[in-house]
């Protein structure tokens, strides 16, 4: 998978400037850079092919082009950073060489380079649309947690579930493990334009979650488990968070 990777995938970072919790969230300073910048060099040493960051603000472009990355400037009225990677695959490849499109999402300052490349392992199997990761929980209040999405799913290997179904409740009833869904995602590029072309579905509008479309489409999704589940920065205390963990890796 890796040569082909290299050639043929397209890491995508969608960055929105708007934030009720965290205004100019991208542009946060993190250990000296941007936060967008920190996530892109995450992206980098995964090395696992051609990066741009889909920005919709002027000052985005300006800090992401400023480090060096490739950066295609998006409409501002996307309904989802789905929505806003396709804008941007088709600008960057229109002759249709990309076959995968990696979907990390740019307030990740912290993804392990690792968790990238296992996004794309599930799609060693040529059955399988989307790819996406996930971490067993052991945390028992985050059993309970809607906040916290779950994965419900087929075990394919000791580290691989096909997704049957992804909720905010707690799932599947009886003894096992439960797995907290991280939203990085592989597309094979026929899958996501697909995927954008279909209009919100009944279980998407119901439990707030997007992948469903794809689930009640016929669309299969592979979830590779992977080890610890990346810091998401949402708020000022997540911000403090990443800045203590990029700092401490950088010193």
């Amino acid at each position: 998978m890796t040569d082909i990777a290299n050639e043929r995938t397209l890491v995508l970072i969608p960055a929105r400037m708007a934030s009720t919790r965290l205004p100019g969230k991208p542009l946060a300073d993190i250990a000296g850079l941007p936060m967008i910048v920190q996530v892109a060099t995450r992206a980098r040493e995964a090395d696992v092919g051609r990066i741009i960051v889909a920005v919709d603000h002027q000052d985005t472009y300006d800090a992401v082009e400023a480090a060096g990355f490739e950066v295609l400037m998006t409409r501002g009225d996307h309904q989802s950073g789905s929505d806003r990677i396709f804008e941007a695959v088709q600008k960057a490849d229109p002759e249709g060489k990309i076959d995968v499109v990696v979907n990390v999402q740019g307030d990740l300052p912290t993804i392990e380079p690792e968790s990238v490349r296992a996004a794309l392992r599930p799609l060693e199997n040529s059955s399988v649309d989307i790819a996406t990761l996930t971490v067993e929980i052991s945390d028992e209040h985050e059993k309970t947690n809607p906040n916290v999405v779950k994965v419900v799913g087929s075990p394919l290997s000791p580290t691989r579930l096909r997704a049957l179904y992804f909720t905010r409740a707690t799932a599947p009833y009886g003894p096992g493990p439960l797995y907290h869904h991280i939203g990085l995602y592989a597309y094979r590029r026929k899958a996501l334009e697909r995927f954008v072309s279909l209009g919100p579905s009944a279980l998407e509008k119901r439990e707030s979650l997007e992948q469903l479309r794809a689930l009640e489409a016929g669309m299969r999704i592979d979830v590779e488990i992977v080890d610890s589940v990346p810091l998401g920065v949402d708020t000022p205390a997540d911000l403090e968070k990443a800045r203590a963990i990029l700092s401490s890796r950088s010193s």
